[in-house]
């Protein structure tokens, strides 16, 4: 009898496990039907440039030097392809995108085809590749718009809405990981509205559905199959990390290169930074919020407008404005002509302004001039004055300090961070605005000591670095 209590117990067990991994089984999202629909419109981007051999070769061991058994290997080996002279050659590299439109558009990364001398595609199932050709890229958004001309019906995805999904939702992400074309990995979306220091939009997706070296410039769907990002970014050192641009905000740049070839952005003409406690205190603020206004520059959008230093913008068109970083979205989202409402806090109480915006000039675009005629500097930065233009766009009330338009590969300077764009304002607590006041700091006492302390200027930030010295210079 006991016996048979005990057979007929451990077979309710056995049936309740059974019946539990069923339900958990039902209750998983099924991929395959939403693999076979947008696998079609994902393709394979090609590209190919020209390189030194020796940067190519710089670039292998740094990658692969990371502390193994075979570090002397590799030493030599550096040694004998890092010499001066290399014959350039071409490099192939693949990345990811898709298509949009039936005529051919196609949306990437712009850090998939940027630099590239040949762009082509690779349709899902085609034995040849198709030229594409550059409709425009936006660097600051690290997005690109290709178009390419086929015959061939093409099937195309749909943009999402990113600001619908929600973390948890399971997501789907295809690409070209590796050079293993069309894979699919799914997980769900982790975090919303990430800021990982690559640009002044941050405003990333991040997921755990596996993204790798060649997914960039992939979709990354919901389950309705419809794209609410562009996979773009990993974190090297993580696993189940990786990041796409949410869709609304692609959506808007992608819909202003194929229109116009570029992108527009509002302006008004600030410096700006985020409020702490006690400033707000200070300004009678019941709350930490708003972006203070550090300076307005003169015959610009906001000086016309009647902004102030001081004031704290707290609403841009009746929306709140959180931080520094809202206040630079909010108003490149406009375009430049557009009158925007702008609510700012100014002696204990709200005063509204109408503003008439500037367009936003693009520090990389800037960071490129004349970067070939500059020495480089002992810790390897290749400097030079602004002009007032960029110093306009730069975020500057007048042209001053050193704009950084080159940092030398395994540099002490590319080892701090530093990078184009950046203004050095100080050196050692000293104003620099010549190179050579700039480099008789680097020789003199900031040698003595082995280390220089940089004030620099970053997308609308000021931040202190210091970099240790090379031995001998």
């Amino acid at each position: 009898m006991k016996t048979r209590r005990t057979v007929h117990a451990l077979a309710m067990t056995l049936a309740l496990i059974f019946c539990t991994a069923q339900l958990a089984s039902a209750a998983l999202p099924e991929f395959s039907e939403l693999a076979q629909k947008a696998g079609s419109a994902v393709v394979n981007i090609n590209t190919v440039k020209t390189i030194k051999q020796n940067q190519q070769m710089q670039e292998f061991f740094r990658f692969h030097k990371r502390g193994t058994p075979l570090d002397d290997f590799f030493d030599q080996f550096e040694r004998y392809f890092n010499r001066p002279n290399q014959r350039p050659r071409k490099e192939r590299s693949l990345g990811s995108g898709f298509i949009i439109s039936q005529d051919g558009f196609i949306v990437t990364n712009n850090h998939v085809i940027a630099g590239a001398d040949e762009v082509s595609v690779t349709l899902q199932g085609a034995e040849k590749t198709l030229p594409a050709k550059i409709i425009g890229r936006d660097p600051e958004t690290d997005l690109a718009l290709l178009k390419v001309t086929t015959s061939q019906k093409l099937k195309t995805l749909r943009f999402g809405s990113s600001k619908d999904a929600k973390v948890g939702q399971w997501v789907m992400a295809i690409g070209n990981p590796f050079g293993l074309d069309h894979s699919v990995t799914a997980g769900i979306i982790s975090a919303k509205g990430r800021i990982i220091g690559s640009g002044p939009f941050d405003d990333f997706i991040q997921t755990d559905a596996s993204i790798n070296p060649g997914n960039s410039g992939g979709p990354l769907l919901n389950l309705n199959g419809e794209v609410i990002g562009i996979n773009t970014a990993i974190v090297a050192s993580g696993q189940g990390i990786g990041f796409a641009i949410p869709s609304d905000l692609a959506k808007r740049v992608i819909d202003q290169l194929k229109s116009n070839k570029k992108v527009s952005r509002g302006w008004i003409g600030v410096t700006i930074q985020n409020m702490d406690e006690n400033t707000a205190k200070a300004l009678d603020l019941k709350q930490k919020r708003g972006a203070l206004i550090a300076s307005v520059i003169d015959g610009e959008p906001a000086a016309k407008a009647g902004m102030k230093a001081g004031d704290v913008v707290i609403k841009v068109e009746g929306q709140p404005i959180k931080d520094a970083s809202a206040l630079l979205k909010s108003i490149a989202s406009y375009k430049p002509g557009e009158r925007v409402g702008v609510t700012v806090w100014r002696n204990g109480s709200e005063k509204n302004l109408k503003i008439k915006l500037g367009e936003r000039k693009t520090q990389q675009a800037m960071a490129g001039l004349n970067q070939k005629s500059q020495p480089e500097s002992a810790i390897g930065l290749r400097l030079r004055t602004p002009n007032k233009e960029e110093a306009r766009a730069l975020g500057l009330d007048k042209p001053q300090g050193l704009l950084i338009i080159g940092v030398q590969q395994n540099s002490a300077a590319e080892t701090a961070g530093l990078r184009p764009g950046d203004v050095i304002l100080q050196a050692n607590q000293k104003a620099v605005n010549s190179v050579k006041t700039f480099d008789a700091i680097l020789t003199g006492e900031a040698q003595k000591k082995g280390v220089v302390l940089l004030l620099i200027q970053r997308q609308g930030r000021t931040l202190f670095m210091s970099i240790a010295l090379p031995k001998g210079k």
